[in-house]
Parts: C-alpha cells; sequence; structure tokens
C-alpha cells in the first residue's frame, strides 16, 4: 500500500523485508521448539505421529500450556481471521487499480466516499471466493484440497512473472550503478528464475493423480487442472479485456513513470 505510507519510496520495500524476516524467524523457532519438545517419533506426541499430523498444535497444546492451551485455539481463530483480511484486500486492491488503469471495468475502480474503500472490487472479490469455496466444498472435499495444493503453483506463477517484470521495467537504468545492478537487476532476475523453475515442476509433478488427493480427470491430476485452469481463466479475461478496452494493454493509461 505504498500510496498510504509515509516515504512511500521507501517504507513498503523495509516494511516487505522486515516482514519476511520476522515470519522465517518466527516459522523456523517454532518448528525448532516443537521438534525439541515432541521428537520425531511416530508414536505419543511425536511429530512422526500419523495421529498428530493434522494438527500438531492442538496435540501439543495441552502438555505445553496447561490449563492456558485455550489460548492456542484464540491464535488460531485470530490468524485465521487476518487470513480472511488479507485475502480480501490484495485482489480488492489490485482490481481497485486495475480497474483504475482501465483493464477491468471501471465499476472496480470505485471507492467508498463513506469509507475510503474499494467496495466494489471487495465485494466482487467476496462473492467470487465464497462462491469458488461452496462449489468446491460442495462438490468433493477432495477438490478443496486440491485448490489448496494448487495455490503454491499458481503463486510461483504470478510472483516469478512479477519478478521478470521488474527486470524488464528497469531495464534502462539495471547497469547505472551497483545497487541498482543488484535490486533491479540480479536479484529480481534470480528470484524470477527460481519461481518459474519451481511452478514448471510442480506443473510437471501435478500432472500425476498422486500429487494431492489423488483425484483426477482423464488420468490427470486435479491439482495440475485447478492450477492451470484458474491461470488459463486469467488470460480468457486478459483477452476479453484487451479487446474491450485495449488503451490499458497499448500502454496508453499507464506510462512508465506513473
Amino acid at each position: 500500500m505504498n500510496e498510504e505510507t509515509k516515504n512511500p519510496e521507501k517504507t513498503p520495500g523495509r516494511a516487505a523485508t522486515v516482514t519476511v524476516v520476522v515470519i522465517v524467524a518466527i516459522y523456523m523457532t517454532v518448528a525448532l521448539a516443537t521438534l525439541s519438545f515432541a521428537g520425531v517419533s511416530d508414536t505419543g506426541l511425536g511429530a512422526g505421529n500419523p495421529e498428530n499430523q493434522s494438527s500438531i498444535f492442538a496435540v501439543l497444546a495441552g502438555p505445553v500450556m496447561g490449563p492456558f492451551a485455550i489460548l492456542m485455539s484464540l491464535a488460531i481463530l485470530s490468524s485465521s481471521a487476518a487470513s480472511l483480511q488479507s485475502t480480501f484486500v490484495s485482489p480488492a486492491r489490485t482490481m481497485l487499480a486495475m480497474g483504475h488503469y482501465q483493464a477491468l471495468p471501471a465499476s472496480f475502480g470505485k471507492v467508498s466516499p463513506r469509507f475510503k474503500s474499494p467496495n466494489y472490487a471487495t465485494i466482487a472479490a467476496g462473492v467470487a471466493a465464497a462462491a469458488f469455496y461452496v462449489i468446491t466444498r460442495t462438490t468433493s472435499e477432495n477438490a478443496l484440497w486440491d485448490t489448496i495444493t494448487a495455490l503454491g503453483m499458481m503463486i510461483c506463477f504470478y510472483y516469478g512473472l512479477t519478478a521478470l517484470a521488474c527486470v524488464w521495467f528497469f531495464r534502462a537504468e539495471a547497469f547505472s550503478n551497483g545497487r541498482a545492478f543488484f535490486f533491479k537487476f540480479l536479484a529480481p532476475l534470480l528470484g524470477g528464475v527460481i519461481l518459474l523453475v519451481m511452478f514448471l515442476k510442480t506443473a510437471s509433478d501435478s500432472m500425476d493423480p498422486e500429487y494431492g488427493s489423488g483425484s483426477s480427470v482423464g488420468g490427470v491430476g486435479m491439482v495440475f487442472i485447478l492450477g492451470m485452469g484458474v491461470i488459463l481463466l486469467g488470460v480468457v479475461i486478459m483477452l476479453v479485456m484487451s479487446r474491450l478496452r485495449p488503451e490499458f494493454f497499448k500502454g496508453q493509461v499507464l506510462a512508465r513513470g506513473n
């Protein structure tokens, strides 16, 4: 949210970096603490016990926290609420920008005069998410879990493209100095290549029905079908909008430096 921060040229980047470092530190600390306490045995409280692997924290909450184990449930509920909020905010703001710059219908670019937030885009994101969840949940629980598994493939795809787009966008100044070379060329190039390699590897592996829940259509794994299906749906929408509102796609709306 660069436009909502003080010093938007530096604060968002620093915030993202600090967030990644903090998350990695928390994950590593919790993982090491869990293994140190429970071990990897396949019996009892061990992390290798199949009965514990669906929710290891629920199993360890009582032995570790005693009467305060309820705090674990509250923490999980809080994190779930935060995940829902972030899930709504991200696509809503993306669609807000796309609506404003005419990559989507103009209604997506509307901002509520009362709440100062993208009301139409937020509602659209919520309706789409709810519909997708209901359809996959009622169709098959396997489809829901395979969708979650396919998210990794989709994330690698769009983050990889974003990183390579960064390399292309800053190509004119990438070799102006050492800092620009590292941050505007080398780092995003390596990141983009690594993510796209992971995407291709995951896509290849997920074609096997055994990857995920074991469900398949025509011998092709459901994870691959769901992941590639969502990506192809985005491609179709992009092609349709490029015909209906070609200004954005011709570079007439969002010029370099805007």
